[in-house]
């Protein structure tokens, strides 16, 4: 299911996901990233059906780094909605939010959806949650430390 709402190279995926196993964690990235780029293009082509967003355009900002990935701009406001879109590969599972998402959600409220699209193994299903941080769902904040190492040389 998630082939068909991304570009889907099975050899690119297998050259990931080879080199990924040997790494830490490298292949559960690989499948959450595909995860995540199936979500927002199901969210794109379902978008125009959606009562709450009718009568929007829509601006892709996933590659913007602003802490939501679509901004919906209606014609006779100057406000937008902003909508950060998270997919799961089954009904259930959690998901995270970055701490720009969390902050931007905080700061836009009401003008912040969080689009989460569920079931990608078998058939896609949404949930929209409007103010997400005031609604049904409990987010725990985690702190967690990170040793990050590079390699460098003098040329």
């Amino acid at each position: 299911m998630l082939k068909s709402f991304v570009d889907y190279d099975e050899n690119a995926l297998s050259v990931i996901e080879s080199k990924a196993e040997k790494k830490d964690g490298g292949a559960f990235f690989a499948k959450r990233l595909i995860t995540g780029l199936a979500a927002e293009h199901y969210f794109e082509a379902i978008q125009p059906k959606l009562p709450e967003f009718k009568d929007y355009t829509v601006e892709n900002t996933t590659r913007l780094g602003c802490g939501y990935d679509f901004r919906l701009a209606h014609k006779s406001d100057d406000n937008f909605l902003a909508v950060e879109v998270k997919g799961l590969q089954d009904r259930t599972g959690s998901l995270a939010l970055t701490p720009k998402e969390y902050d931007v959600a905080s700061s836009l409220s009401e003008r912040f959806y969080l689009f989460v699209v569920k079931n990608f193994r078998d058939l896609p299903m949404h949930d929209i949650y409007r103010n997400p941080l005031s609604s049904s769902l409990k987010f725990t904040r985690k702190e967690r430390v990170v040793v990050q190492v590079s390699w460098s040389t003098t040329i």
